[in-house]
């Protein structure tokens, strides 16, 4: 399984879940204790605790991110796919963005509908469909370069998205159900810190160095760093633009909300 540090999840889910309403196939109101596995720092189990009156128990396999999102309920450490839970323990099992990560994700469904006495939900993205727009000219064609060979090279089924209903099937639950969210990801003047340091990553490259070892898989390495040359000259036009207030960036990510019924 591929980890993740508190600073990738943070950004990546910000924002996600101001609007609540894609989660309403999940009756929070009635829940009694809700199992938000691979819950990383707690972005969704922060949400499931707020809307629900539930007992909300974030679990998972890095207890430095389990530190993070013990302020939002109850965590515990362990592997998705060999949950230290019995049977029914939990009338909804969720996670978010976690299948994409496993090399086994149908043993995890597997392990969700055995603990649920309810329902199951995945929040899977589809990172094969994720659009860019951006000032910067060249940016939008360098993410889709550098996507496309991460998605080849990468190992795991990140495009899972919404055949996350083949898994819940295979696994026995019923009623299966999808509905897309779109997670859109906004950077414009005035530029909060986090963009900033987005976009010194980009200039610096390291923020594209970080996935050397799954680019290479499909690039050379000389390929590689003709890529990183290239989104380093685009990160420091991003800068540029941005001291001029002019830098506008709009990442949109597919995400599908994936609700079963145990049988």
């Amino acid at each position: 399984m591929r980890r993740f540090d508190a600073a990738y999840l943070e950004e990546t889910r910000r924002g996600m879940w101001e609007e609540v309403g894609t989660l309403a196939g999940l009756e929070l109101e009635s829940r009694e204790r809700i199992a938000d596995v691979g819950c990383g720092t707690g972005e969704l189990t922060r949400v499931l605790a707020r809307e629900s009156s539930a007992e909300v128990i974030g679990i998972d396999a890095d207890r430095d991110l389990l530190e993070a999102a013990r302020e939002h309920g109850h965590v515990l450490a362990g592997d998705a796919t060999r949950l230290s839970l019995r049977e029914d323990a939990a009338d909804l099992v969720t996670c978010q963005a976690l299948l994409i990560n496993l090399p086994d994700p149908r043993r995890a469904v597997e392990e969700f509908a055995r603990v649920s006495s309810d329902l199951v939900c995945a929040i899977e993205p589809d990172n094969g469909e994720v659009e860019v727009d951006s000032t910067v000219e060249r940016e939008a064609a360098l993410a889709r370069r550098a996507r496309r060979h991460y998605i080849e090279g990468v190992g795991t089924d990140v495009t899972l998205g919404a055949d996350s209903e083949v898994l819940f099937e295979e696994a026995g639950l019923s009623d299966v159900r999808t509905r897309r969210y779109d997670h859109e990801k906004v950077v414009k003047a005035p530029y909060d810190e986090a963009a900033l340091e987005s976009a010194k990553r980009k200039a610096t490259g390291e923020g594209i160095e970080s996935d050397r070892e799954t680019l290479v898989e499909t690039l050379s390495s000389e390929g590689f760093d003709s890529l990183r040359a290239e989104w380093r000259e685009m990160g420091r036009e991003a800068i540029e633009q941005m001291q001029a207030g002019e830098y506008e960036r709009v990442e949109r990510v597919p995400f599908y909300v994936t609700v079963g019924r145990i049988a």
